[in-house]
């Protein structure tokens, strides 16, 4: 289990969590509300874990018997709240998993903590059961619900916790991290950055998915031939880009980041801003051939075909225009 310097930004959050402990105001419940991968999980574990440590200070101390069962995820007074439902969290759940054992003092603890993932699936009925213990919550309880939508709360709800909002995280401090942690290469930790948009989780799924990297390659070949391919061929890279329809908006987003780049170096010749500058050959052959009217329409057409697949207009029809307009221009 991490310390909260260990966490990747989100500074004004755990200076609020910390002060927080410092002057002994710890709210009954609090709301982290972030993507998926941004890091609510870890700041509530984190949160947690200190809220518990033996040795009373903000940032938990790694070493005593609470932060040891926390870290080993055994801390008795550290409730993750389950659901068997995939889809909702029913009001059995919250009636059994917390409203009930909440009256129940803490086993060997200065608090109960409660932590609820995926609370935007509460259902009106265990949002309202939930409603009641927050209103009339016992002083050692401390609820966190994590969700990537905190408007699906009741407005009760929302007016009777405190709302923590995470931020994208800066890409220099991605960057950092995947080089001088995971040890990924600069090149890969520029595009795995620039694709995971402030989302630290995701990019390091990335940084790490073999997946990615493939999905990476194919894409990059595409674009680098493009414009030398015939009709046929065209065709047959459609074929090829169906295996990845499962992560076409990947795909696709690999492709505007592409285009961005021929863009930008258009524009200024500088290759520093790239995010793939280790291909600079291609790009600065297709800055000279492309213009600044065919980027453009190269662009919106990647947009159009995203809003296509989510409208459910038929696949391959759609990537045959994207590929077809991307080859005019």
């Amino acid at each position: 289990m991490p310390d909260f310097k260990d966490i990747i930004g989100h500074d004004e959050i755990i200076s609020h969590l910390q002060n927080a402990i410092r002057l002994k105001k710890i709210s009954h419940a609090y709301i982290l509300d972030g993507e998926e991968g941004a890091g609510k999980n870890l700041l509530a574990q984190t949160f947690a874990q200190t809220l518990q440590c033996e040795k009373g200070g903000i940032t938990p101390c790694g070493i005593c018997r609470s932060c040891k069962q926390a870290i080993s995820s055994n801390q008795p007074d550290i409730i993750n709240v389950h659901h068997e439902k995939p889809g909702s969290i029913g009001v059995e759940d919250i009636r059994e998993q917390l409203c009930g054992d909440i009256q129940i003092r803490p086993y060997s603890s200065p608090y109960k903590i409660y932590l609820i993932d995926e609370a935007e699936k509460m259902t009106v009925q265990a949002q309202n059961a939930l409603l009641k213990t927050i209103e009339e919550p016992p002083a050692y309880g401390v609820i966190l619900l994590l969700t990537t939508n905190s408007e699906a709360f009741l407005p009760t709800i929302l007016s009777r916790c405190v709302t923590l909002k995470l931020r994208p995280v800066k890409d220099c401090q991605i960057r950092s991290y995947l080089m001088e942690r995971l040890r990924v290469p600069d090149y890969q930790a520029d595009i795995c950055t620039a694709f995971a948009r402030g989302n630290v989780g995701k990019a390091r799924m990335l940084a790490l998915s073999e997946h990615f990297g493939e999905l990476k390659d194919h894409a990059i070949h595409l674009v680098r031939h493009m414009g030398d391919m015939e009709l046929w061929e065209i065709t047959e890279a459609i074929r090829k880009v169906s295996d990845y329809k499962a992560d076409i908006n990947d795909y696709l987003d690999l492709l505007a980041l592409w285009y961005r780049d021929v863009l930008l170096f258009k524009a200024t010749r500088q290759v520093d801003s790239l995010v793939f500058s280790e291909e600079i050959n291609y790009i600065s052959l297709q800055a000279t051939k492309i213009s600044y009217e065919g980027l453009e329409q190269i662009i919106e057409a990647l947009e159009k075909a995203k809003v296509r697949l989510k409208a459910n207009v038929n696949f391959e029809l759609t990537m045959e225009l994207l590929l077809l307009t991307i080859k005019e221009n």
